[in-house]
């Protein structure tokens, strides 16, 4: 494969992984927006919708293929899919503690007395509600990376974008009611 052919594959996974948690941050950045209208507080950071999304992204790629180890592998989907999430979550969580530490450490003469006025103040209701909604995006991703990985290779596409091989569910090709579990 030449570098110029790697180069756009990877630009590809990086876009369709962006959009995908840019929908799932715009979506939180709107439903904030609309509550704090509720009480008349103005609220304008779409703009970072999308750089999360593009770090996030890039971060989950390189994770995913870091491996959890031959115990895991043993294991059934559900269990990496699990951890992955949990793991991904942690460290969601703690980027942004990080961040919102880092955005007060001027007002609060340091990092580390910025990162206790975040816990001391409503701040980590905040952080908690973010990473809850993160989590949720990477559990749907996490969920769709291991069935894709069982699929294969455009197993996805197939699945969703090609008609049934046996007609509706609960009928067969030729249009009879099957019984159910065959």
């Amino acid at each position: 494969m030449k570098l110029g052919e790697k180069l756009i594959g990877e630009l590809k996974s990086v876009a369709g992984v962006a959009l995908y948690f840019a929908v799932w941050i715009g979506g939180l950045l709107i439903l904030k927006e609309l509550i704090l209208a509720e009480y008349s507080i103005e609220f304008h950071r779409l703009s970072m919708a999308l750089v999360g999304a593009l770090v996030l992204a890039k971060v989950v790629l390189v994770l995913e293929h870091v491996p959890l180890g031959s115990w895991v592998e043993a294991q059934p989907a559900l269990v990496d899919l699990v951890l992955r999430t949990g793991l991904y979550s942690i460290g969601t969580f703690v980027v942004l503690l990080l961040e919102h530490g880092f955005e007060g450490r001027h007002e609060h003469d340091g990092l580390g007395p910025s990162l206790m006025a975040v816990f001391q103040q409503a701040d980590v209701d905040h952080v908690l509600a973010n990473a809850i909604c993160l989590g949720s995006a990477l559990l749907g991703f996490n969920a769709v990376s291991v069935v894709r990985r069982d699929l294969g290779p455009g197993g996805l596409r197939r699945l969703f974008l090609s008609p049934p091989l046996h007609g509706p569910v609960g009928t067969s090709a030729s249009g009879a009611v099957r019984p159910p579990n065959q």
